[in-house]
C-alpha cells in the first residue's frame, strides 16, 4: 500500500513538471510594415501609435467590430520554423484591423518593431501566446 501511495505521489509530481503552462490564448503572428496610416482605429492621427512603435493589427476574430481599438496584449513567441523566438514578451496596442480583402491568416500582425522584439527573423510566421492586459 505504501509503495502504491509513493508511486502515485511521484507520478503526480512528474506530470506536474511535464505539463505545458499556457496562460493565455494561442495563435499566430507575422510582421507588417509601413505605411501604417491610415488605420481603422484612428485614421491618420500619428498620436495613436505608442512610444517605440510597438503596436498591432488584429484579425477579424479579435477585431470585434472595432471594439479592439486601444486594447493591449502581451505577446510571447512560443515556436516557429528554424527556432525564431528570442524569449520574453512584448506589450502591444491594437491600432488597426487586418486589411479588408487581404489574407488574414494570422491572429496578430505586429509592427516591425514589435515583431523584432520577440522574433529573430523579420519574415517569419510564428506561433504565439497572447493575453489581453
Amino acid at each position: 500500500m505504501i509503495r502504491l501511495f509513493t508511486f502515485a505521489i511521484i507520478f503526480s509530481l512528474l506530470l506536474k513538471q511535464m505539463s505545458l503552462q499556457v496562460h493565455g490564448e494561442v495563435g499566430t503572428a507575422a510582421a507588417y510594415g509601413p505605411p501604417y496610416i491610415p488605420t481603422a482605429c484612428d485614421g491618420n492621427r500619428r498620436e495613436q501609435f505608442p512610444p517605440g512603435n510597438i503596436f498591432a493589427a488584429v484579425n477579424e476574430g479579435l477585431w470585434d467590430n472595432g471594439a479592439a481599438c486601444g486594447r493591449r496584449y502581451r505577446v510571447r513567441c512560443v515556436s516557429g520554423h528554424n527556432k525564431p523566438c528570442k524569449g520574453g514578451s512584448v506589450d502591444v496596442k491594437v491600432v488597426d484591423s487586418c486589411a479588408a480583402g487581404s489574407s488574414c491568416s494570422n491572429t496578430l500582425f505586429l509592427s516591425n518593431d514589435a515583431f523584432a522584439a520577440i522574433s529573430r527573423f523579420p519574415n517569419a510566421k510564428i506561433n504565439i501566446e497572447y493575453t489581453q492586459i
